[in-house]
């Protein structure tokens, strides 16, 4: 296990505007013992490391349920300790790193490796996926859940260990494609519901794609004589499964939401009452396929849609029908994202920008609010995924999980400056507001940015 990291003296986070259950208000908040302990007026405690917030908001940290780490496995893409100290640097107090690694988390044996790599390398709260299909085949043998979360969840640097050993159980990289398979897994999920079994699917059906698809197939797609992905290879999936959410009552979650198919079965499945969730990721609230260019940094799966969809998803955030928004940070080598469009490996980073590039795009510019953003991307992932957390803002005895944010310096997307292994981003050289200057974990600092 990693040294445990220690801070003991009390920690005064002074005058900031710190988000509470009633909004934001300028006070004093302070971190004893991992806790919040008291925000008042002006806060005098003798011996505590005072920290002056008064140019900076105070908020619950953000919290990713969909992140890749690539340990074990793929150590070259990322790791532990790479991935987590990212997520730091973006405010991310809390991840959730997905299961297609070497050896796939199938089995108690093969997840204790990720977690001892947790234990000995994060600098942030991480809680693993662990797959759905033995060696994430996305078809075959459903894991034994039960012995998976039969294993206790170590304890991790800061002394404490989650509820849970995971955040539920994915095949993410792939779809489930066997509607049988998906069946049987979510039967298992919703006998084991009290110990916090779900289904979080990355939804595609392998059957609908062509070979050496690599864009989505709309306009950009056809006029530069690229492979397409079509919508349907996702929302066919969406509506098979939320016929077996239907018919089980297992808990489900969707994965990187991208096209307006997807969105309006989601909406029907939850005025129906089904227990069904969804995310989608920054970069298809931001971007469409109207902006793609033929480099490695613009190719993630799923594609970015067309500007109909991407619109959708933004209408479908802040009407409820998508819960929250998720990076799918997946790191690659420089050598795997430098072929193109075709021949490029799926993915991007996030970590590090996701929040600026938000805050910059919907905040900054009116159209939500600060309390929103943070909703999306902290509060309704921890209460979608049973987290705990604060409910809205903070409140004395919360966890002193908190990101503090500089809302008023404009800097550019610099992936040479990135903690993460991987470079690969469309946002490159944007201007952005909102830089995390402290990145607090049960109340001990781990991230600070030394320009402030």
């Amino acid at each position: 296990m990693g040294e445990r990291i220690k801070q003991s003296s009390p920690i005064v986070l002074k005058q900031g505007q710190i988000l509470t259950n009633n909004g934001f208000h300028r006070c004093d908040l302070l971190i004893s013992n991992g806790i919040i302990a008291d925000i008042s007026e002006n806060i005098d405690i003798q011996g505590a490391v005072v920290i002056d917030c008064s140019s900076f908001v105070i908020c619950p940290g953000l919290v990713d349920l969909h992140v890749h780490f690539r340990e074990p496995g793929f150590e070259a893409k990322e790791t532990m300790a790479s991935g987590s100290a990212a997520a730091a640097r973006g405010g991310y107090t809390l991840v959730c790193p997905m299961p297609n690694l070497n050896p796939a988390p199938d089995c108690p044996e093969n997840l204790e490796i990720e977690l001892e790599a947790i234990r000995r390398d994060a600098l942030i709260k991480v809680l693993p996926y662990a797959s759905i299909t033995m060696g994430r085949k996305g078809k075959g043998e459903i894991v034994d859940m039960q012995k998976i979360l039969s294993l206790k969840a170590a304890e991790n640097r800061f002394g404490s260990a989650p509820e849970r050993v995971v955040a539920g159980f994915s095949d993410d990289g792939c779809g489930v494609q066997a509607g049988t398979d998906m069946l049987k897994a979510m039967q298992q999920a919703k006998s084991l519901a009290s110990k916090g079994a779900m289904i979080v699917a990355h939804c595609e059906d392998e059957s609908l794609l062509k070979a050496g698809g690599c864009i989505h197939d709309g306009k950009f797609c056809r006029e530069n004589g690229f492979v397409g992905i079509s919508s349907e290879s996702e929302y066919a999936q969406v509506a098979r499964d939320i016929e077996l959410v239907r018919q089980t009552g297992c808990r489900y979650h969707i994965c990187h939401v991208s096209t307006k198919e997807s969105i309006e079965l989601i909406r029907a499945a939850k005025a129906e009452g089904l227990a069904v969730t969804a995310e989608t990721g920054p970069h298809y609230l931001l971007l469409c396929d109207e902006q793609l260019q033929d480099e490695g940094r613009f190719k993630m799966n799923p594609p970015l849609r067309e500007k109909a969809d991407q619109e959708a998803l933004i209408a479908a955030l802040e009407d409820g029908t998508l819960d929250c928004i998720a990076t799918d940070h997946a790191p690659h080598t420089a050598q795997e994202k430098a072929k193109g469009l075709k021949a490029s490996a799926m993915g991007i980073v996030g970590l590090e920008t996701a929040f600026p590039l938000l805050y910059s795009h919907f905040v900054k510019t009116g159209r939500w609010s600060l309390e929103f953003l943070i909703d999306k991307m902290s509060t309704s992932p921890r209460r979608i995924f049973g987290l705990g957390g604060a409910e809205k803002g903070f409140s004395i005895g919360d966890i002193a999980d908190i990101a503090v944010f500089d809302l008023e310096q404009e800097y550019s997307i610099n992936p040479d400056e990135f903690l993460s292994k991987g470079r690969s981003t469309p946002f490159e050289g944007w201007k952005v507001f909102g830089k995390t200057v402290y990145c607090i974990v049960d109340g001990k600092i781990i991230y600070k940015d030394e320009t402030h």
